[in-house]
């Protein structure tokens, strides 16, 4: 008999045959065939057997496990064989990613995020290279692993680790957190005011606090999701603190009015005197310059208002201080003057830039489009709507929403900012609802989770592309297509009642000060399931023109043929999800993918799978979602048009960007075509985007006409004298 055995580490410890009947015992009762006294007749012949065929004085553990499963499977046990051979594969999956964790680890703490590490570049809303950015990491990484390794199903998790599926956020998966969130400030700022969790703020009085603590909302509700945050509301929301702040200047100015000219008028002002109210302040009979000089004062105030919030929003972080907020607003549509105002100098201060002129990251900002409001010349906002272009052909943003599009304009009542579609930066949008009173409505609202279908991967199966067969599978397509599905809803399903035992107390801000639809009537240890359900559970997908490459030879910017296929393809996966919806009762939606990191991933697992095929995983990244390939040579409106149609079947997100060369600030009427070609074709959500130049020495990025540069007036060539240096030292000259 052996005296000794060799663990999987190598290690040389004493060899135990209890160990041996233990591990059968407990295979054995698991299944319920057998008790100890047999796993000790089973452990005997094992040790038999051992003796017979190994050769080695000191076997390794492996050899006796095969040996274990040999005579399970010889016996009547079958059922036990199973169990025992399930146990050793998981044992092996937990210590292999144990492995790969360690691996993971080394590379965060050693690697630069610049250069040598995909892993520190997975998020480009985290510095990898900061103290704080690394700790969140090795977190994230070490979560991926549990979750993979003990809350997913096996096959799930086999699944998104070959790049079958991609399951978004999986970092955040044992914490229970949701994506995202529409949050209407009204809600936080008018009923008393709202608790961070490290203490209260009360109702804002002033533009500049109502700024201030939109920003301060959209990072604390950060502290509580894993996705990004949206304001869908903002000029609304922003209008009343620029009315408070008139009226604290009105009475402001009355005073010094009194005390220069030595008169007695009255100093009470009204709580419905508002900032723009002809009538009503020519009936109170304050004098002219009165008026004049409060709304000077505002108007000042408010445009350093948001000033504040966009500076507040590109430096202030979250998340144990590694990830400054993702944060996009929308706005546009607010005609009263206050809300006309809180535009007007949101676009201001988005083209004004940063400290050193530099184009803001953050907020996106989306500029709501709707005709009879801001659209056509006559309307009260289209003055904004021209400020708004220009703006977005200096900055990139704003982007541009459009109400008026068919599956937008439906749930549209006027006068009420609820029913405006809005979106969450990057698409994410969440409007239609399989529950009536949430259905159609924008605000507290958001994603609960999305996984992404890897579709070129099935288009590269049963393709042409392989040169494996003449012409496409497309009933082997469209099988695997529903397998994958099924099994991306079978995982959103899981995370959902994951998600949905977690408690009010588990988000203290979120769910605890009302922010997130219905919440506010729950306790604080009620679970969430009554509001979550609010949510949605999104599909997505990536690479629909290597798709269509991989199938037909031909993406859909550059055949009509493919060009349909792309439709029904992506219109196949839409009724899918609306199928789920009906069975489940949940909201089910279709997310045309944003690239991210994954449409890399995905094509570099493919490639080291199938090889380079050309047109297909030739190029470093998939296209993202169903756009036409940004180097294939197309007119902006011709791919509008393709693009187009696609935005109605993706009811969960969906952008069209469009491409433009050279400074489009020169050219605002080609801007306002594209803009108006979106607008007409039924687009939901776009973006045009240039390039933009960047200082290298003083940091300004945006625009610069000529050579000089607007912030520095440094001239192109020159270098300023304190980075010359000489050759033989480290000094000045």
């Amino acid at each position: 008999m052996f005296k000794r055995i060799i663990k999987r580490d190598g290690k040389i410890v004493k060899f135990d045959p209890e160990k041996i009947t233990d591990a059968i015992a407990k295979a054995g009762l698991k299944t319920e065939e057998f008790k100890y006294d047999r796993a000790k007749a089973l452990s005997e012949k094992v040790l038999k057997k051992a003796e017979e065929t190994i050769k080695e004085r000191t076997p390794h553990v492996e050899q006796i496990q095969d040996i274990v499963e040999d005579v399970l499977l010889e016996s009547s046990f079958k059922k036990t064989a199973k169990e025992y051979i399930q146990y050793r594969q998981e044992r092996s999956r937990r210590r292999e990613a144990k492995s790969d964790l360690m691996n993971i680890y080394r590379t965060i703490s050693h690697a630069d995020a610049s250069e040598d590490s995909d892993v520190k570049r997975s998020n480009a809303n985290v510095d990898g290279n900061s103290a704080m950015g690394k700790m969140l990491q090795f977190g994230a990484e070490g979560s991926k692993v549990f979750a993979k390794t003990l809350l997913l199903r096996p096959d799930i998790a086999a699944a998104h680790d070959n790049g079958d599926i991609h399951i978004h956020d999986l970092d955040f998966y044992a914490t229970g957190t949701l994506t995202c969130c529409q949050s209407d400030p009204f809600v936080l700022f008018e009923n008393g005011g709202f608790n961070t969790g490290h203490g209260h703020l009360r109702t804002p009085n002033s533009i500049g606090s109502y700024g201030a603590l939109a920003a301060i909302l959209l990072q604390a509700n950060q502290n509580e999701q894993h996705g990004g945050q949206s304001i869908p509301n903002f000029d609304y929301a922003m209008a009343p603190g620029v009315n408070k702040s008139f009226r604290k200047a009105l009475k402001r100015n009355l005073e010094k009015y009194n005390k220069f000219t030595g008169k007695k008028l009255a100093l009470e002002v009204k709580d419905d005197y508002e900032y723009g109210d002809d009538k009503k302040l020519e009936k109170a009979k304050w004098p002219k310059e009165v008026v004049t000089a409060s709304n000077e004062d505002v108007e000042r105030e408010t445009l350093q208002a948001m000033e504040g919030f966009i500076h507040n929003l590109n430096t202030m972080h979250s998340r144990a201080g590694a990830q400054v907020p993702f944060t996009s607003i929308n706005f546009g549509t607010d005609t009263s003057p206050a809300g006309r105002l809180v535009s007007k100098y949101l676009l201001e201060a988005t083209e004004n830039g940063l400290g050193k002129g530099e184009t803001p990251i953050f907020p996106i900002s989306i500029f709501k489009v709707k005709s009879g409001v801001n659209y056509d010349p006559d309307d009260p906002n289209y003055d904004l709507f021209k400020k708004s272009m220009e703006v977005s052909a200096k900055r990139l943003f704003p982007n541009f929403c459009f109400i008026d599009a068919p599956y937008n304009l439906k749930y549209y009542k006027p006068g009420d900012y609820r029913t405006e579609i809005a979106t969450m930066g990057c698409r994410t949008r969440v409007f239609a609802s399989v529950f009536p009173e949430s259905d159609g409505i924008v605000t507290g609202r958001g994603n609960c989770s999305f996984t992404t279908v890897n579709l070129v991967r099935i288009g590269i199966k049963h393709g042409i592309c392989l040169g494996e067969r003449k012409e496409a599978d497309w009933d082997g397509f469209y099988k695997e297509l529903d397998e994958k599905m099924d099994l991306v809803k079978d995982e959103l399903l899981e995370r959902f009642e994951f998600q949905a035992n977690q408690h009010v107390r588990n988000f203290p801000f979120l769910m605890g000060q009302g922010n997130w639809f219905g919440s506010e009537k729950l306790g604080m240890n009620d679970t969430l399931r009554d509001v979550i359900k609010h949510g949605t559970l999104s599909i997505g997908f990536i690479g629909l023109a290597e798709t269509l490459v991989a199938m037909t030879g031909k993406h859909h910017g550059e055949d009509e043929d493919a060009r349909e296929l792309g439709l029904d393809i992506i219109t196949h996966m839409r009724e899918k999800c609306d199928e789920y919806c009906k069975k489940y009762k949940l909201n089910f939606s279709l997310l045309a993918t944003p690239a991210e990191g994954i449409a890399g991933r995905f094509t570099k697992i493919d490639r080291k799978e199938f090889g380079k095929i050309p047109g297909v995983t030739d190029r470093e990244f998939y296209t993202n979602s169903f756009h036409v390939p940004v180097y294939y040579p197309i007119s902006a409106f011709e791919k509008i048009d393709i693009e187009a149609p696609y935005h109605n079947l993706c009811n969960a997100g969906h952008i069209t960007y469009i491409e433009l060369d050279g400074d489009p600030s020169q050219n605002i009427a080609a801007f306002e075509a594209v803009i108006r070609k979106m607008h007409d074709a039924g687009i939901g959500y776009g973006s045009v985007n240039h390039p933009v130049d960047r200082d290298p020495v003083c940091g300004f990025s945006g625009i610069i006409t000529g050579e000089r540069c607007p912030h520095c007036g440094r001239l192109e060539g020159d270098v300023p004298f304190e980075k010359v240096y000489c050759e033989s030292c480290t000094k000045g000259k």
